[in-house]
C-alpha cells in the first residue's frame, strides 16, 4: 500500500508558502506526491478559480456572488488571468523542486458536474441551470485537461505513472436536485444519470486518452461509485467514515477488477485526539476484514489518505496527517 494527499493544505503565511508546500509533499508523500493546492490564497487558488485557469475556450470574471463566464471571446477577464498565471507559476515550482524526481505522481481539478453547480452563466444563476452551458463546459474542461496533462509530463518528465483526480463533492446534490438557485429560494433540477455518466465520461476519458489514470474523489456522503466506474473512472477516492453499505460493496468490486482505491482514514482537520499509526492500521484492517478482502491481493491497489482535503487543518496537523497516511500505509504493507 502507498499514500497520497487529496490536494489541499493551509497556507502558513512564509513568503515562500507555496514551495513550503511542494516540499511538505515530497517529503511525506514519496511513493506518490501531488500538485499542492492552497485555497488560502484566495478565488484564484480555489478550486473553481485553479479548475478555470484550465478549461480552453472560455472566459471567466470573478463577481461578489463568484466565479462567472463571460463568453468565448478570448478576453478572459483580471482574475481569469491571474488564476492561469499562478498556476503556471505553481507548476514552476513543482518542476524545480522535482528535478531528477521519477516515480508516480497526481494533479486535481475539478469535476465537470460541480463546476457546473459551481459557476455561472454569462447571464447569471449556475450554469446548472442550463442543459447548453454545462455540455459546453464539460467538453471545454475536457480539452483543457488533455492540455493540461501534456503540459504536466512536460515539466515532469521522470513521472511514470501519472493520476489525474477529478474532485466531484456536488455531484450527489446535483443528482438529487438539492444545488439552491441563485437566489437561494428554488434547487435545480436534478440531473438524470445517464446525463451525469455522460458528462463524466467525457473527462474521464480524455484522460485515459492521455495516458493518465482517471481518479474521482468526493468525500461527500451519496456519492454513486457505481456510477463513476460505470462512467470510467479507474480510481475511487472517499472518506470512509460517510460511507453506506452499498458503498463498502461498490469498492470492493473495484478492487477485485484491478481499479484503484484510495481509503480516507486520517482526520482532515485538528482532532481532539490524534490517531496513532496503530489505529490508522486497524482501521483499514478492519474494514479489510469486514468485506473478506486479502490486504496481500487488494494492497497493491489501496491508498490510504486523509479524509479530505487539508485545507482547514493547521499547517502542524496537516503534516502530521500526510505522514500518518504514510506511516500507516507502510504498516499495512509490512514496511
Amino acid at each position: 500500500m502507498i499514500a497520497t494527499g487529496i490536494g489541499s493544505l493551509p497556507i502558513h503565511g512564509a513568503e515562500d508558502e507555496y514551495a513550503e508546500a511542494v516540499r511538505v509533499v515530497l517529503g511525506e508523500l514519496p511513493d506518490l506526491p501531488h500538485v499542492p493546492e492552497l485555497p488560502g490564497r484566495g478565488a484564484t487558488a480555489s478550486m473553481t478559480g485553479r479548475t478555470l485557469a484550465v478549461v480552453t475556450g472560455l472566459d471567466a470574471d470573478l463577481q461578489p456572488a463568484g466565479w462567472r463566464l463571460t463568453g468565448s471571446s478570448g478576453s478572459p477577464g483580471m482574475d481569469h488571468r491571474r488564476a492561469r498565471s499562478q498556476l503556471a507559476q505553481d507548476l514552476d515550482t513543482v518542476e524545480e523542486l522535482t528535478q531528477g524526481y521519477e516515480g508516480a505522481f497526481k494533479v486535481q481539478v475539478t469535476g465537470p458536474w460541480t463546476l457546473a453547480a459551481t459557476v455561472e452563466r454569462p447571464r447569471g444563476d449556475r450554469i446548472l441551470a442550463d442543459h447548453g452551458a454545462r455540455r459546453e463546459l464539460a467538453q471545454a474542461l475536457a480539452d483543457g485537461v488533455r492540455e493540461h496533462i501534456r503540459d504536466v509530463r512536460r515539466r515532469l518528465s521522470g513521472v511514470d505513472r501519472l493520476v489525474v483526480q477529478l474532485d466531484e463533492p456536488a455531484l450527489p446534490a446535483v443528482l438529487t436536485g438539492k444545488v439552491p438557485t441563485a437566489s437561494g429560494f428554488g434547487r435545480h433540477r436534478s440531473v438524470a444519470p445517464p446525463e451525469a455518466s455522460e458528462t463524466l465520461g467525457w473527462v474521464l476519458g480524455a484522460i485515459a486518452d492521455e495516458g493518465a489514470e482517471p481518479w474521482v474523489h468526493s468525500c461527500a456522503p451519496n456519492t454513486p461509485l457505481g456510477l463513476l466506474r460505470g462512467a470510467g473512472a479507474h480510481g475511487l477516492a472517499v472518506d470512509l467514515g460517510v460511507l453506506g453499505a452499498a458503498d463498502h460493496d461498490a469498492l470492493a468490486e473495484a478492487l477485485e477488477a484491478g481499479e484503484t482505491v484510495a481509503l480516507g482514514v486520517v482526520p482532515s482537520v485538528d482532532p481532539a485526539q490524534a490517531p496513532t499509526d496503530k489505529d490508522v492500521v486497524e482501521r483499514v484492517q478492519r474494514w479489510l476484514d469486514m468485506l473478506g478482502l486479502d490486504p496481500e491481493e487488494v494492497g497493491g491497489r489501496l491508498v490510504v489518505t486523509p479524509t479530505c482535503g487539508l485545507a482547514g487543518a493547521t499547517s502542524g496537523w496537516a503534516r502530521r496527517a500526510l505522514a500518518l497516511s504514510r506511516s500507516g500505509a507502510a504498516a499495512l504493507s509490512g514496511r
